[in-house]
Formats: C-alpha cells, structure tokens, sequence
C-alpha cells in the first residue's frame, strides 16, 4: 500500500498514543467543560490544524532537522512550554466565571481565539514532532523512505483517528457542563486545577532534556 507495511498496526499504534493523556486533552476537556461543545469543537479544529503542518513536516524532512538539531528542537520545546504556562497563568488569574449561564450565545472573536490556542498547543508541543519522525519510518518500506507520500497517508490516518478521539472528548465532557454551570465554586475549583495542570506540563517540557 504506497510503500506502508503493517498498516492496521500503525492504526493500533496511533489510536494508543491518541489515547494517552496530553496537553492537547487537557485544552479540550476544560474549553468543553467551560465553555461548551461547540467551544470543544473548535478546540479540536485547532488542534487537528497544528497536526496538519506536523504531518507536512515530517512528510519533507523538517522533522528529521528538528530530531537532529538540539537547538532547534530545544526552541520549539522552550517556546511550547512558555506557551503552555501562558496559558496555565492565564487561568489562575482569570477572574471571570468559568461556567455560564449562557451556553448559546458565542461570539465569533471567542472561538476563532480557542481555536487558535489549540493550533498554537498542538503545533509548539516537540513531541508531536518526534512522535511522526520516530514511529512513521517503522511502518514504511525501506525503500521508499525517501517518499514523502507514505508519510503523508500514515499522518493523515493518524490525524482522522486522533480527530474522531478528540470529538468525542468535547462531546462527552461538554455534557458535564450542564450539571457545573451553576456552581461557581466548582468552576473556580476546576480552572486552578486546570491553570495548574498547565503550568505543569510546561515545567516538564522545560526541565526535561530529552
């Protein structure tokens, strides 16, 4: 198939790593909760657009530069990270109501602006990066390597399993919303731990070296 071997279980090995908790599950879980499902939805849209120039990436070999070169890969951890505490600190000092009372009425800067934070998530995390550029070459011919369209099949694959996973991440935890939006302890409860998580996981990407 286009140079691919063992395709079912490169989707086996994709739909694990989707299910592995990261940064992108945390943004749409708490936009979902927060805001609602179509917030959830366009959280997702984001992040499946960062996905799209990661499967570019490792489709012509920026990929490899980045797995090759430590200042380039420690540019994009640093500046991931940063942007993960952003966001964290953002929410921590945040003295708005998470949960409205209001679950119709968005406002189109609102959404364009989650979705460009889930782009921005999935597109600054290094590890989307070295994920493509470590698992691809294993379930692709060794002699077509040096082709970018077996790379580009197995990312599409791996962006329309993950996709399917994320939606029904904003759908199932957009249903909590309805039984949190009158408890404004609990939404303050949810966007520290939220903020903290955040701020977590850009510590992580800083202090880890590899």
């Amino acid at each position: 198939m286009s140079g691919i071997e063992n395709y079912l279980g490169f989707i086996i090995a994709g739909i694990i790593m989707n299910l592995t908790p990261g940064a992108d599950t945390i943004y749409i879980i708490t936009r979902s909760v927060a805001q609602g499902r179509k917030a959830g939805i366009y959280s997702v849209l984001g992040i499946g657009s960062g996905a799209i120039i990661h499967v570019i990436l490792a489709a012509f070999g920026l990929s490899a530069i980045l797995a090759k070169s430590i200042m380039a890969f420690n540019i994009i951890k640093w500046t991931g990270a940063i942007y993960l505490i952003y966001l964290g600190v953002n929410m921590l000092f945040d003295k708005s109501k998470l949960f409205s009372n209001n679950q119709t009425k968005f406002e189109k800067p609102n959404l364009l602006r989650i979705y460009r934070q889930g782009f921005w998530t999935n597109l600054l995390n290094p590890k989307v990066a070295i994920f493509f550029l470590s698992l691809l070459p294993q379930f692709i011919k060794p002699e077509y390597v040096n082709n970018s369209m077996p790379f580009i099949i197995l990312g599409v694959t791996f962006m329309t399993t993950g996709t399917i996973w994320c939606l029904f991440l904003a759908y199932f935890a957009s249903f909590m919303t309805n039984t949190l939006r009158n408890n404004d302890r609990t939404g303050k409860i949810m966007k520290r731990i939220s903020g903290f998580v955040c701020i977590g996981l850009g510590l992580q990407l800083l202090v880890k070296r590899n």
